[in-house]
């Protein structure tokens, strides 16, 4: 079952990118009773996603993408995001 966060997150992300790939993966099982866990089961997520808006970007600039496409979320509502951000081809 996926939780309201990261449904969430899979449609910002859908809508910003058109991603060819999309996994967001919820760690924060492995996480519970550390700082950061607020209890909801949804405070730490990896999100790997491809999409050609990528393209000719660093890899900075793809993670800028992601948050600000995410809006509060990272930081706010989520205490810890990995991103991994491809072009197609990589």
């Amino acid at each position: 079952m996926t939780g309201p966060i990261a449904q969430e997150m899979r449609q910002l992300l859908q809508q910003a990118f058109a991603p060819s790939a999309l996994d967001i993966s919820n760690d924060s099982a492995s996480h519970r009773g550390h700082i950061g866990d607020d209890g909801t089961d949804e405070s730490h997520f990896t999100v790997t996603i491809a999409s050609a808006a990528f393209t000719g970007k660093s890899r900075l600039e793809r993670q800028r993408m992601v948050n600000r496409a995410l809006g509060d979320i990272p930081g706010q509502r989520v205490h810890a995001l990995a991103i991994r951000a491809i072009a197609p081809g990589e």
